[in-house]
């Protein structure tokens, strides 16, 4: 009787065991999905002061972009609209053509694009130009189109796995007995 208990001890010892690695393991790879794409550059840099205005703009990133969506505006010092064209995605790079610059005053770079796990990416930066250009400003303000972020999260996937699992043990055990 002892030995019956001890062995049904050992079994059920085991699959708690095996339970937890499972899980472990489970939530293990959920890190590695929650990564988003990561702005490490622009140009001009953030912050830099120049004496006429660049003709492009860019921002690069950790990964590659996609093109779907893409939007980046350069707001001048007094509101107006400053980018030339679409977006460009090459790779991890967004960029957009700049008009010859008016005012002198600060610039502000604002960015969206959706990156290689279909998250968008949202920011912007600013650039000081020291000497007022004969530029004019676009016509109208560019509206890039709303981006949904319609990815789906993992902890219900996780948290239905480590069930299943828990269901097989104690269903594995029981049927030992």
């Amino acid at each position: 009787m002892i030995s019956v208990a001890l062995r049904r001890s050992r079994a059920a010892a085991r699959a708690g065991v095996l339970a937890v690695l499972v899980a472990l393991l489970t939530f293990a790879g959920t890190a590695v999905a929650g990564a988003h794409a990561t702005l490490i550059g622009t140009d001009p840099a953030d912050g830099t002061s120049l004496p006429a205005g660049p003709q492009r703009v860019s921002a690069t990133f950790n990964e590659d972009m996609q093109p779907t969506f893409a939007a980046m505006t350069v707001v001048g010092p007094d509101g107006t609209m400053w980018a030339d064209g679409d977006p460009v995605v090459e790779g991890p790079v967004i960029s957009v053509g700049v008009r010859p610059l008016g005012p002198a005053g600060t610039y502000t770079v604002n960015y969206r694009a959706t990156s290689a796990d279909g998250h968008v990416v949202t920011g912007a930066w600013s650039f000081e130009v020291t000497a007022a250009g004969a530029g004019d400003p676009a016509p109208q303000p560019v509206e890039a189109p709303e981006a949904s972020d319609s990815s789906l999260p993992v902890w219900p996937f996780a948290v239905a796995a480590i069930l299943v699992v828990a269901a097989a043990v104690v269903w594995a055990v029981r049927r030992r007995t």
